[in-house]
């Protein structure tokens, strides 16, 4: 690379929080509610997913299971009705050797890292999960990749034309909706394929979600919890951990984080309810001790607790599979914290090394450094090690987030914990890749208009104002906020008004924003021309300038994973291919 190359520094930020949403994109038509369903369709992979986009009712699907939350065998029936229908029966799932992993932060991440380390062990893998970044089939996995377009193509109207098949005329519901389509289509890969195991990752909750028609997975897992999804699992963590603990069966052994006191002893009573055994997770840094450290392939300190989790899983699956090579035992006594049984402290073996070291999880916590980009309490912490200044005389440096919040979250609060990152502009737009067409089948959305994600983000703009507002101009004795990781002061102390300003502005789309944000200087993201009017906005105007003239740009994307999936669509053309 040539020195004025190296001179101009840059890298792209990814990490969201991850809403199950049907797609990653939304559909630039107004008011479209539903892609027609070809006649006759082709055997092309772009024919099969604008099909399958026609069973996007995940919203009107979202408000039954909100009607019929306190039953979950409700959902359950129907998901093994609709099993039945195409050719399995409950039974069926049984050799597929199931991993099932649910919870609020970092699921997926412990999927992606359990399916590594059991594959370096040479067994052959699924993995199911959502939502997908670029194209639906990323969702399906076999051995760690996506399903080719031919195979996707090929499981999907055979088990499409059998559900069409066995419509019964008088039932209001004679097709399943989007992500109970995959889920059965996931199975049916996996009994195709003869996969040694599969990896589910849950969808929404745990007790209802269609996922759990699992009846014996060989173990269970439950990530960190928290707030998500309110509307759906309720509004205190302990209801989200009782739907979570929905997934536990009897005489299954499962494991968990560390947890706060009420969702731990929430799950601590689903499981003894059902007689299942329960373990709690020992830390990282337990199982590194007397050893090298282990060295994980996703970045960000709270991705040790992900990894902690996979591990036990991993080795559970192997010891009740009857393998060898589990990793000495540390501890010879099982030991108990907070009244609950520790999980194993073992010796993690070369190959749960190696797998936790080659784990690839696209879009979490991610950094790609090229070009003039850098592209949640963690989160915050994370960008700002990532982003840190460099030595003066490197030039001036502008820091950027780019954000979207969709469903029920609170965008004020997760807005609030990106204040400390002191970002020079914040930019909005929907997850929508281009505004001037549909787009790849892959990304669209018929849930939601373009108006109504156009008023979210002014909305977003409108909160960040707000705290903005507030943090130059705060209440003299409301006691002052520490760092991230600082203990809070008991202390009342006067603060001095914030000093460092934040200009914001809104896009129609996530590819307008980048061309902002890199005013033409990334090596790959080169669009033909700028929209007419990109610049007309003051603050856009102005901050061209500064963007242009800027020795390393750090841009942090977050808020929602579809959001991080349009951008790596953008800057990494070879995820479409």
């Amino acid at each position: 690379m040539s020195q004025a190359r190296c001179h101009l520094r840059a890298a792209l930020f990814l990490a969201a929080v991850s809403p199950r949403g049907a797609t990653t994109g939304v559909t630039a038509w107004r008011g479209l509610s539903a892609w027609p369903a070809p006649q006759e369709p082709g055997m092309e992979y772009q024919d099969a997913v604008r099909t399958l986009n026609t069973l996007q009712t995940n919203a009107g699907y979202l408000e039954q299971v909100k009607r019929q939350r306190g039953d979950p065998q409700t959902q359950l029936e129907a998901m093994k009705l609709y099993l039945a229908r195409s050719g399995l029966q409950v039974e069926d799932l049984d050799q597929l050797n199931i991993i099932h992993v649910t919870g609020t932060k970092g699921k997926g991440s412990t999927c992606a890292f359990t399916e590594r380390i059991l594959r370096s062990y040479g067994l052959k893998t699924g993995f199911f999960s959502s939502p997908h970044l670029v194209q639906v089939r990323e969702r399906i996995r076999i051995n760690g990749q996506p399903v080719s377009p031919e195979l996707f193509t090929k499981h999907f109207w055979r088990l499409y034309h059998r559900l069409e098949e066995t419509k019964d005329s008088s039932s209001c519901v004679s097709m399943p909706a989007y992500f109970r389509f995959l889920t059965l289509m996931a199975f049916h890969i996996f009994l195709q394929e003869k996969v040694d195991l599969a990896v589910v990752e849950v969808g929404i909750g745990g007790a209802y979600d269609c996922t759990n028609i699992i009846r014996k997975p060989v173990v269970c897992g439950v990530s960190s919890l928290g707030i998500d999804h309110t509307s759906l699992l309720g509004d205190t963590v302990e209801e989200i951990a009782w739907q979570k603990g929905g997934i536990f069966k009897c005489g299954v052994p499962a494991f968990t984080v560390l947890q706060p006191d009420g969702p731990l002893a929430v799950l601590q009573d689903r499981a003894q309810h059902i007689s299942c055994p329960l373990y709690l997770c020992p830390p990282l840094e337990a199982l590194e001790e007397g050893g090298p450290p282990l060295t994980l392939g996703l970045e960000g300190e709270h991705q040790r607790s992900n990894a902690a989790l996979a591990l036990q899983l991993a080795r559970c699956w192997l010891q009740q599979k009857g393998h060898q090579g589990l990793g000495e035992l540390k501890v010879s006594r099982p030991s108990v914290l907070r009244q609950m049984p520790l999980a194993p402290v073992f010796q993690p073996t070369s190959h749960m090394r190696h797998g936790l070291r080659d784990t690839e999880w696209l879009g979490r916590t991610q950094v790609l450094q090229r070009g003039p980009l850098t592209c949640v309490q963690a989160c915050v912490r994370w960008f700002r090690q990532g982003a840190a200044p460099q030595p003066q005389g490197h030039g001036p440096e502008v820091r950027i987030l780019l954000f979207n919040a969709t469903g029920d979250r609170d965008p004020a609060a997760l807005l609030k914990l990106l204040q400390p990152c002191q970002f020079d502009y914040a930019v909005f737009c929907p997850n929508l890749t281009d505004v001037s067409s549909a787009g790849s089948a892959d990304q669209q959305n018929f849930m939601v208009t373009l108006d109504q994600v156009l008023l979210r983000c002014l909305a977003h703009q409108q909160h960040w104002s707000r705290l903005a507002e507030e943090q130059a101009s705060p209440d003299p004795w409301s006691p002052a906020s520490p760092e991230p990781g600082e203990p809070t002061s008991l202390l009342l102390a006067s603060r001095p008004p914030c000093t460092h300003s934040t200009s914001s502005l809104v896009f129609s789309c996530i590819s307008h924003a980048l061309q902002w944000i890199s005013q033409g200087r990334d090596p790959v993201f080169q669009p033909p021309s700028p929209p007419q009017g990109l610049l007309a906005h003051p603050v856009a105007g102005s901050g061209a300038g500064v963007l242009r003239e800027a020795a390393a740009i750090h841009v942090l994307v977050t808020g929602s994973l579809h959001l991080v999936g349009g951008v790596l669509k953008l800057l990494e053309p070879a995820l479409s291919q």
